[in-house]
């Protein structure tokens, strides 16, 4: 499983801006086939997406998958709520964590592995306004240091 080719579609980065990323999960997704079809395109975004446990399933809202143009009749709504394939004790796990005050779950990523769509989720906690300040400046600092970096290099 080492050298198991992973091929990434779509990446949540405002998730890791907003949130303390605590724990992952990888969940398969439930597709129709011509959302598949736009996954392997690429027209995915996760930009406000989120997971929620509703009767005991993983449901993720806000997902927007583009209709695919040879889709005709066979198309979905692109922001329908898709359920998450998980085993029954992950699920439970899941909901223990995001019982905490302030946990939520986010998907991170969405990929091919085996040719099977994946969904990366995380367990994840807000960020305030001041620790998203902290993260910029402690980015900007690991700039900077790399940029002086460079030029003694020269």
């Amino acid at each position: 499983m080492a050298n198991e080719e992973i091929k990434v579609i779509a990446q949540n980065k405002k998730a890791r801006h907003d949130y303390f990323i605590e724990q992952t999960i990888e969940a398969g997704i439930v597709l129709s086939g011509t959302e598949v079809k736009s996954v392997r395109q690429g027209k995915v975004n996760l930009k406000d997406s989120y997971a929620v446990i509703r009767n005991g399933e993983v449901i993720l809202n806000g997902m927007h998958i583009s209709p695919y143009e040879q889709g005709n009749i066979f198309n979905k709504d692109p922001l329908r709520d898709r359920k998450l394939l998980l085993h029954k004790r992950e699920i439970n796990r899941l909901i223990g964590l995001t019982q905490q005050k302030g946990m939520s779950l986010v998907p991170l990523k969405v990929y091919f592995r085996r040719g099977k769509v994946k969904v990366e989720l995380a367990v994840a906690r807000g960020k305030k306004l001041y620790d998203k300040r902290a993260d910029i400046a402690e980015r900007d600092a690991r700039r900077e240091i790399d940029r002086r970096m460079k030029e003694t290099v020269r």
